[in-house]
């Protein structure tokens, strides 16, 4: 997990260049990613479980950033990412194509809350539901939970279309006969028939409902962590809440979210611009945003290079930024916990102001 040469960093950006120490196939179209961290970096790097990484490259002058959720324990586990190619992905195809040991990449350090942090002190049962990728921060949580919490237990319900497509499945084997009475799995396969009908389907309300009813009842978990489509994630959030679980005990987490509709454009007069004081890095910035134009995030973009982002679609919450002054309105939000919105955070990818004065600290 270690070397001693020094890893450069972009002291505009934060990026620190770390080697690639292992690139191990999951499956046809997965592969984990190990880096190896130095010293003088160990302590930026040390991750909590469920958080996530932040990968640039730049390709032709296009800045191509993508986040990575750690798969590893945080008790110990290397620094290790899974990606997946998707259809027409620059950049997880490259990864899973062309990237080899000895090559280097990019990185920020660990950011996110999606996980619990852990106490040894603490017995608790987590309910993990995740389906395809959405898998690599639930199997850090679970992982973690179970190294570090002696007295808790999880269950894991595992979305796939096929056996050939269960990213982890030599390493969720692994963790359930090192943890066999305080682990289980439930592997849930959409295109290919099982023993039993109830884990032969796709993970939807009505599945969910079932599996709430008989093989793990919402009043023997604590906390729910849900990872993975869109689609999957809100409609399990909405089944939990209305069997009952309280919003504050289900947290979740998206990998990729449709882009919003076309935002209407205000009838009110063009150049209608509100003045906008970012902080950054110890230093602040101050600049005309309309109202209806540009993010906040893409006018801070145009001054500052060191604005923090990677996905640009209010999915991964590198943008955070509490508002201390004015208000802001967003389009949408899908990385924010409550508790974040009540403190005046906000994705700065989304944001736009809607008084005239408005400051903002990045976190």
């Amino acid at each position: 997990m270690t070397t001693t040469r020094p890893a450069p960093v972009d002291a505009a950006t934060g990026f620190v260049r770390l080697r690639v120490e292992a690139v191990d196939p999951l499956t046809a179209d997965a592969v984990a990613v190990t880096f190896a961290v130095p010293d003088e970096h160990r302590e930026a790097f040390r991750f909590a479980p469920g958080q996530h990484l932040t990968l640039r490259r730049v390709v032709d002058g296009q800045d191509l950033r993508r986040t990575y959720s750690v798969c590893s324990s945080a008790a110990g586990g290397p620094l290790r990412v899974a990606v997946k190619r998707l259809d027409g992905g620059a950049f997880s195809t490259w990864v899973a194509d062309a990237l080899r040991p000895g090559d280097e990449l990019e990185v920020l350090p660990p950011a996110g809350r999606f996980g619990p942090r852990p106490d040894p002190a603490r017995a608790r049962r987590y309910g993990l539901v995740a389906a395809g990728s959405g898998i690599t921060p639930v199997l850090s949580i679970a992982a973690t939970v179970l190294d570090v919490e002696p007295a808790s237990e999880v269950v894991l319900v595992y979305g796939n279309r096929t056996s050939a497509d269960v990213m982890f499945l030599e390493e969720l084997a692994d963790l359930k006969d090192r943890h066999p009475e305080r682990l289980q799995v439930l592997h849930v396969l959409s295109r290919e028939e099982q023993e039993s009908e109830l884990l032969s389907g796709r993970i939807d309300r009505a599945r969910l409902e079932r599996l709430l009813t008989t093989l793990v009842p919402v009043d023997d978990v604590d906390e729910w962590y849900l990872c993975g489509p869109f689609g999957m994630v809100t409609e399990g959030r909405s089944t939990l809440l209305d069997a009952g679980v309280e919003a504050s005990r289900v947290h979740v987490e998206l990998f990729h979210a449709d882009p919003p509709p076309p935002r209407q454009r205000a009838t009110g007069p063009a150049g209608d611009a509100a003045t906008v004081t970012v902080s950054l890095h110890g230093r602040s910035t101050t600049l005309a945003v309309e109202r209806d134009g540009e993010s906040i995030l893409d006018r801070v973009l145009a001054t500052r290079s060191d604005a923090p982002y990677a996905c640009k679609g209010g999915v991964c919450g590198t943008c955070r930024a509490r508002v201390v002054e004015g208000a802001v309105s967003m389009d949408v939000n899908y990385a924010l916990e409550p508790d974040e919105l009540a403190a005046g955070v906000v994705l700065t990818c989304q944001a736009r102001p809607t008084t005239g004065t408005v400051r903002l600290e990045y976190l």
